[in-house]
């Protein structure tokens, strides 16, 4: 990446989490499931999940966004048998509204008897997603700068401290004939946590870049 096009934060649900919401709409259920997925495999795992949850429900209807790096983000979205774009296109919508990347939604519906036609389906899918975001614990993400550098154990804790105080995050430590820190910051402040860790080692240690990657907001 670089340095002068940094992209801005990005949101998704929490890794490892999903959440459920259920609306009924004329004795028809929507059951909604949301979670994060960063792959294709991943989010129809999930899809997948909700219909082996589900076997006997009518419809399985679906949308997910992937964040694409450096190009455009990847979206998908299936009405399931519903009448052409009254279900996945409007999930999908309400995910690209939350400016969510990352996510799988998928709406599971149960028929109660009464048709609800085009445009109250688009309401019910939609709703259903928004119940489901309601719930979801979602994090914002930002590029970081990920570093290592090697400490005597005697000082291993002042430089934690002094870098915590600085806003850098202590990824990892670990213990070895020294300790390793992995620390991540962002990467406009490269500079001056190289000023700091050469300071608190008189020069002596050296800040060794490993790349940069997307680290969850105010970690």
């Amino acid at each position: 990446m670089n340095r002068q096009l940094t992209p801005p934060p990005r949101r998704s649900p929490a890794p490892g989490g999903s959440w459920e919401a259920e609306i009924e709409i004329k004795r028809s259920r929507f059951i909604a499931r949301l979670a994060h997925a960063d792959s294709e495999e991943g989010a129809r795992a999930h899809i997948a999940q909700a219909r082996a949850q589900f076997p006997t429900a009518r419809h399985h209807c679906s949308a997910f966004i992937l964040f694409g790096e450096g190009a455009l983000n990847v979206e998908r979205s299936s009405d399931d048998g519903e009448p052409a774009g009254t279900a996945g296109t409007p999930m999908l919508e309400v995910l690209r509204g939350a400016g969510l990347t990352d996510v799988a939604a998928v709406v599971t519906r149960y028929f109660g008897g009464v048709l609800l036609g085009t445009g109250g389906l688009v309401r019910a899918y939609s709703e259903a997603v928004r119940a489901a975001l309601a719930v979801a614990t979602l994090v914002d993400w930002q590029v970081r700068t990920v570093a290592n550098l090697a400490v005597d154990f005697a000082v291993a804790g002042r430089f934690e401290s002094e870098l915590r105080g600085r806003g850098v995050e202590i990824m990892q430590v670990d213990y070895a004939q020294q300790a390793i820190l992995q620390v991540a910051f962002a990467p406009a402040a490269l500079a001056q946590v190289q000023e700091l860790v050469s300071r608190l080692s008189a020069g002596a240690v050296e800040l060794l870049v490993q790349g940069e990657q997307w680290r969850p907001l105010g970690s």
